[in-house]
């Protein structure tokens, strides 16, 4: 089944040009099936890419999705029309009432920032409290999965001498885990942070499960049987295009960056980079979809009741 978006959003005729069945309300409505509700709260600068890269792994599953756009309402964007934010997005406190099947928290560009010094620090700790309550399953990526397992879990970040910026090799450590079901031993993610967890850090008392780890770059994704949670630290959702764009943004500016790693053919940043994660992104949020599918309540009001204290 395809993705339910609003007909007007940019990333519609995107994604129906790269071949991505995209539903219109009435489609949706004539299936007489309930189609999966999955919110995205979107705290990248850039959010009509960041719809795109997310709606295209989501929208490429075999389920009916709806999804829903979130912001943070206190926090004004500078990189994204008002009138794009009025159209598409709700604000986390017009969706709280609301139960999700599943929910993204992206990353955003302030992973330098000690998580107190957020300006929305307090309401995103609020959000990760909702979502144990109101969302089946959550996936957490970059700075989102950050901000996340230091809320539940108390696991710092740390700064990097250097970025960790390339295409970097990932093992796949728990090849029985349904998330990394026909993932290869041995595949290439994006990595752009200047912060990392450690793997020393991760207790696995605690329920959390590292599924995937890079020798270079170190813990990718963890898994906790609790709330069906996904922490991502790497960014297996980018286009072929996007750390390249980082990189020649940053050059332009003027910040110390270097060539990402493996990731222009030759090194040269004069090349068109090849896209070597396509496939295993599409299967990371295929398998997380068909989970939340296997696995959530029927009646979206069932979501989290059993995890009320």
């Amino acid at each position: 089944m395809p993705i339910k978006i609003p007909d007007q959003l940019p990333a519609r005729k995107t994604l129906q040009d790269e071949g991505v069945t995209v539903m219109t309300e009435s489609a949706a409505f004539r299936q007489d099936i309930r189609p999966l509700q999955i919110g995205l709260l979107n705290l990248m600068p850039n959010k009509i890419r960041t719809e795109i890269q997310m709606a295209r792994l989501i929208g490429a599953t075999p389920l009916q999705v709806e999804l829903s756009l979130v912001r943070i309402g206190q926090h004004k964007a500078k990189n994204t029309s008002e009138d794009h934010l009025l159209a598409f997005y709700e604000t986390w406190e017009e969706v709280r009432d609301r139960k999700f099947d599943g929910f993204i928290i992206t990353g955003a560009p302030i992973e330098l920032l000690e998580f107190e010094d957020v300006a929305y620090w307090e309401q995103m700790e609020q959000i990760l409290d909702w979502t144990v309550t109101n969302v089946h399953s959550s996936l957490n990526v970059c700075w989102g999965a950050m901000a996340a397992i230091k809320h539940f879990h108390g696991v710092p970040k740390y700064n990097l001498e250097k970025k960790a910026f390339g295409v970097y090799r990932h093992q796949n450590l728990k090849p029985s885990s349904p998330y990394l079901n026909g993932f290869s031993d041995d595949f290439q993610i994006p990595v752009s942070r200047w912060t990392e967890v450690r793997d020393s850090d991760i207790d696995p008392s605690s329920g959390l499960e590292v599924l995937m780890k890079s020798e270079e770059t170190g813990v990718c994704l963890v898994h906790e049987a609790y709330c069906n949670r996904l922490y991502i630290f790497n960014h297996i959702e980018y286009d072929s295009s996007s750390l390249a764009e980082e990189y020649h943004r940053d050059v332009a500016a003027g910040k110390p960056i270097h060539i990402p790693h493996d990731y222009f053919p030759g090194n040269d940043p004069r090349t068109e980079p090849l896209n070597r994660w396509r496939s295993h992104a599409h299967l990371l949020f295929g398998n997380w979809i068909n989970t939340i599918y296997q696995t959530t309540a029927f009646d979206l009001n069932e979501i989290g009741k059993d995890r009320l204290k």
